[in-house]
C-alpha cells in the first residue's frame, strides 16, 4: 500500500469511467478538502481525499475565525453549534485602531466571528467526511496528472517511493498555495509578495489581554493575538524594518518586541512552545476550472490575512462546488453547470484579495497622504451606516451574491438568510443532506425523482413568494405569484425530472478539453 489510508465507506473504491457514480478525488485534507469529501460522500458519491502529510490535525494553523457567512454554511451542516460551544464569538471588529465594524446588526443567525483554531474546524470536518464514507490516503503525494473524455488518471507516491496509478471522474485540488494540481495543469499563479517576513508563535501570557482577539499596527508595527483555549495564544506580528528571509532564526524577544510597539505591551509573553516566519502573498489562478479539475481554496487564492477571511473563502468555494459536482457526477444535472463554479467564485475571490490588500495597506500607512486617505475612510465610514454595513458584508461573505440571468427574480443569485419555516423549523436545518429547499406559500408535491434532494417547506410567515433555494443556500428560482407549472419547469431545470430516469453517464459528458475562462462578473452585494 503507498500510504496510510482510512475509509469506513466506499470511498477507497476505485470506480471506473462510465460507471453511474465515478470516483471523485481530492487532493488536500484542509478545511477546504474536508468539506468538499464530507459533502460529496454524503451525497452517496465514492470520494477519496489524498494528503501528503502523515495523519493527525496540526495545529500549526494561521486561520483562527469563522464568519457569519461559514458558520451559516456549518449550519447547514449540522456542525455550527458544536463550533460555537468550542470557539469564542466576537461581535465587533476594529481596524485602523479607530474603526469599529459592529457584526451585531449583521443579517445572520450568527452575528459575531468566531475566534476558533482552524484544527478545531478540520477535526469537525474529517470527523464528517469519514462518517459519510469518505476514504482517506495520508502520506501520499501527487506526481502526475492527465486526462481526457472519459476521466483523470493521477500518479501518486507513497512513503515508500513507490507510485500508483489512480483514475477518477473528477479532481479537485485543495493543496494550498504551492498546489500540486495547479501545476500539473499548467496554471499560472499570478501575484506578488506583500509582506515579508511575519512572525508567528504559540505563547503564554502573564498577563490576559483587554478583548478576545487583540490587533493593532502602530507605525512601523503590526501585531494580533488570539486564544487557542488551551492557555496558550497565537500571536501574529510583523515590523518594517524587518525584512528577511523566512529561514531566519527567530527568537521570543523579536516576537515580544514587535508585540511592545504595535500593542503597547507584550502581555508577559513567555513558554513559546512553536516559531516561525512566513510571507503573505496575493495570488489568484485565472481558471478555477480545467476540464475535470477544479481548484479550490489556497490553490486557487491566496491573500493577506487582514479580515481573516482565507479559511472562510476557501470553505465557501467548497459548498459552492460540491453540490454541482454531486449533481453532475449522480446524473441529475447537465456538466455545464460545473462552468458555473468559475463564474461565481472566481469573482469572490478577486473581491477578497482587493478588501484584505486594502485593509493591509491602510493598517500599515506611513506616508502622510496615505495616513491622510486612512483617516478621511475611517471617517467616513463611521458616518455612514450603508458603507459600514457593505464593509461588514464584504468581511463576513454575506454581502455576496451570484450572478443571475437577465430578467430573474430580484432574488435569484442572492444568499437567502435562515428564514422560518413552518412548523418550527429552519431553512438551514432544511439544507442538511446537501438538498435543494422549496420554500412555497401553498403546500407542493415535490415527485418521486426528486426525494432525499429536495425538502418542500412553507414559509411560516403569509410570504406568497415561491422560493428555491440551492444545497449552498443561493436562490436558483424565485416568483412572486408561480402557479403549479412555472413551480415545475423550474424545478426540472435546476433538479430533473419529476419521475426517476436512468442517470446519465457524468464520465462522458463533460468536456474533455478546457475552455478558454470568461471574464469573470464583479460580484454584487
Amino acid at each position: 500500500m503507498t500510504g496510510t489510508t482510512r475509509s469506513t465507506g466506499s470511498g477507497d473504491t476505485t470506480a471506473a469511467a462510465g460507471t453511474a457514480t465515478p470516483r471523485i478525488l481530492v487532493v488536500g485534507s484542509g478545511p477546504t478538502g474536508l468539506l468538499l469529501a464530507g459533502d460529496l460522500a454524503t451525497a452517496g458519491l465514492p470520494v477519496t481525499v489524498i494528503e501528503k502529510r502523515p495523519h493527525g490535525i496540526s495545529n500549526l494553523s494561521r486561520a483562527f475565525v469563522l464568519h457569519a457567512r461559514t458558520l451559516e454554511q456549518l449550519d447547514a451542516r449540522g456542525l455550527a453549534d458544536d463550533l460555537e460551544s468550542a470557539g469564542q464569538p466576537l461581535d465587533r471588529l476594529r481596524l485602523f485602531g479607530r474603526l469599529t465594524v459592529d457584526l451585531s446588526a449583521l443579517p445572520s443567525r450568527y452575528r459575531h466571528l468566531l475566534v476558533l483554531p482552524q484544527y478545531e474546524v478540520e477535526k469537525a470536518l474529517e470527523r464528517r467526511a469519514v462518517e459519510a464514507g469518505a476514504g482517506f490516503r495520508y502520506e501520499t503525494e501527487l506526481v502526475g496528472l492527465t486526462q481526457d473524455a472519459d476521466g483523470v488518471t493521477v500518479e501518486v507516491r507513497g512513503p515508500e517511493g513507490r507510485t500508483e496509478t489512480l483514475r477518477a471522474a473528477y479532481v479537485v485540488g485543495a493543496d494550498g498555495m504551492r498546489s500540486a494540481v495547479r501545476q500539473a495543469v499548467g496554471l499560472p499563479f499570478p501575484g506578488r509578495s506583500v509582506i515579508r517576513s511575519v512572525v508567528l508563535a504559540d505563547v503564554r501570557l502573564a498577563e490576559e489581554p483587554p478583548t478576545v482577539l487583540t490587533v493593532n499596527a502602530v507605525g512601523d508595527a503590526f501585531a494580533f493575538l488570539a486564544p487557542f483555549g488551551d492557555g496558550y495564544y497565537r500571536v501574529i506580528g510583523w515590523h518594517r524594518g524587518r525584512n528577511v528571509p523566512d529561514g531566519e532564526p527567530l527568537d521570543l524577544a523579536e516576537i515580544k518586541e514587535i508585540t511592545r510597539l504595535a500593542l503597547g505591551r507584550d502581555f508577559g509573553m513567555h513558554d513559546a512552545r512553536w516559531m516561525s516566519r512566513f510571507h503573505s502573498d496575493e495570488r489568484q489562478a485565472p481558471a478555477y476550472r480545467v476540464g475535470r479539475v477544479f481548484l479550490a481554496g489556497d490553490a486557487a487564492h491566496v491573500h493577506t490575512p487582514a479580515g481573516g477571511q482565507g479559511m472562510n473563502t476557501g470553505l465557501q468555494d467548497a459548498a459552492n462546488l460540491s453540490w454541482k459536482l454531486a449533481a453532475v457526477a449522480g446524473g441529475h444535472a447537465d456538466p455545464a453547470l460545473l462552468d458555473t463554479y468559475q463564474a461565481e467564485r472566481h469573482p469572490v475571490g478577486r473581491a477578497v484579495l482587493r478588501s484584505s490588500g486594502g485593509i493591509v495597506r491602510l493598517a500599515m500607512a506611513k506616508r502622510p497622504w496615505t495616513l491622510a486617505a486612512r483617516g478621511a475612510l475611517t471617517a467616513f465610514l463611521d458616518a455612514v451606516g450603508p458603507a459600514r454595513r457593505k464593509v461588514a458584508g464584504r468581511i463576513t461573505g454575506i454581502g455576496y451574491r451570484y450572478p443571475a440571468p437577465r430578467g430573474a427574480h430580484p432574488l435569484t443569485g442572492a444568499r437567502v438568510p435562515d428564514v422560518d419555516l413552518a412548523g418550527g423549523g429552519r431553512l438551514y436545518e432544511a439544507l442538511r443532506g446537501g438538498r435543494f429547499v422549496l420554500i412555497t406559500p401553498e403546500p407542493y408535491e415535490a415527485g418521486a425523482g426528486r426525494a432525499g434532494r429536495l425538502a418542500v417547506a412553507r414559509w411560516a410567515s403569509g410570504r406568497r413568494t415561491t422560493l428555491l433555494v440551492r444545497p449552498d443556500g443561493y436562490a436558483a428560482w424565485a416568483a412572486d405569484s408561480a402557479g403549479q407549472a412555472q413551480t415545475e419547469a423550474a424545478l426540472a431545470l435546476h433538479l430533473g425530472p419529476a419521475t426517476p430516469t436512468a442517470p446519465a453517464d457524468p464520465a462522458a459528458q463533460a468536456a474533455p478539453t478546457p475552455a478558454a475562462p470568461a471574464a469573470p462578473t464583479a460580484p454584487s452585494e
